[in-house]
């Protein structure tokens, strides 16, 4: 399944209704002007928006996301790794690691995904 392409301001919408979903739209109405300082018509937009590209699910008045935010952000990964570094892991890994310090535990952490990539791929 192809993931729908999600902009910045659907991402942060998003991520209020995967943290309180399912949820009443009323509700998401209220959250997002909190949040976000959005006026009630720009959540109905978005929900409508997003429910047009399978996105979201808007059913009695009631919120769900039919992606998960692993799916969004791996989808989002992928685009970047191949528009920037054209789908090249150590490339974005190189530009990653050369403007930031890595701490041993993230080192450590990097090098277990490795690990358990190769053990599972034997």
């Amino acid at each position: 399944m192809e993931i729908p392409k999600i902009f910045e301001s659907e991402y942060r919408f998003c991520l209020i209704l995967w943290e309180t979903e399912p949820v009443g739209s009323g509700t998401l109405v209220q959250l997002c002007r909190e949040r976000l300082g959005w006026k009630p018509t720009t959540t109905y937009t978005v929900i409508k928006r997003l429910s047009e590209r399978g996105v979201v699910k808007n059913e009695n008045a009631v919120v769900t996301s039919l992606v998960t935010k692993e799916q969004v952000q791996a989808a989002e990964m992928d685009e970047l790794m191949e528009k920037t570094f054209e789908g090249s892991l150590p490339a974005f890994l190189a530009a990653f690691t050369r403007n930031r310090k890595l701490s041993a535990k993230e080192v450590d952490e990097v090098q277990a995904m490795i690990d358990r990539y190769r053990e599972e791929n034997r």
